[in-house]
């Protein structure tokens, strides 16, 4: 039986994140915004943290660092963002944003944060409450990898 919920709820939160990236993929296309939801992560993510290496902006954004490489290069063609040398260390770059990355994550958040809250709609403090005690367990129990 367990088995069976496991799959279930596995099968469930595999889908809902998968209408939420749509979701959210939608409402940027619909609105003209040039950017993919994994693009604004990694924007969203640089603007909190200002000066990251390749590989902690991957951990960051919980992506492989190939597939991190693509979205930064395509930042970068875009003008959003760019890689700088670590003063005390030649051999690492760092990923800042650029005046133009910055100004996109200030204009962009507040039209971001109200696609996100689609998602919440109908949703009580309580149901929050449990919800995100209950993925934080899940993280929690796969913090090994």
């Amino acid at each position: 039986m367990l088995k069976e919920q496991f799959n279930q709820y596995s099968f469930i939160l595999d889908r809902t994140a998968r209408k939420v990236k749509q979701y959210a993929q939608s409402s940027f296309s619909s609105n003209g915004i040039d950017l993919t939801v994994d693009q604004w992560s990694v924007l969203k993510t640089l603007y909190e943290q200002k000066d990251l290496t390749h590989k902690e902006l991957a951990e960051n954004c919980g992506k492989d660092q190939p597939t991190m490489t693509r979205i930064i290069d395509l930042l970068l063609k875009k003008g959003l963002a760019q890689r700088v040398e670590n003063p005390t260390d030649r051999r690492s770059l760092h990923i800042q944003l650029t005046e133009s990355g910055e100004q996109q994550v200030k204009n962009l958040a507040p039209m971001v944060k109200e696609f996100r809250m689609k998602a919440w709609e109908n949703l009580s403090d309580e149901d929050f409450q449990h919800f995100t005690r209950i993925l934080n367990q899940i993280y929690s129990n796969l913090d090994t990898i």
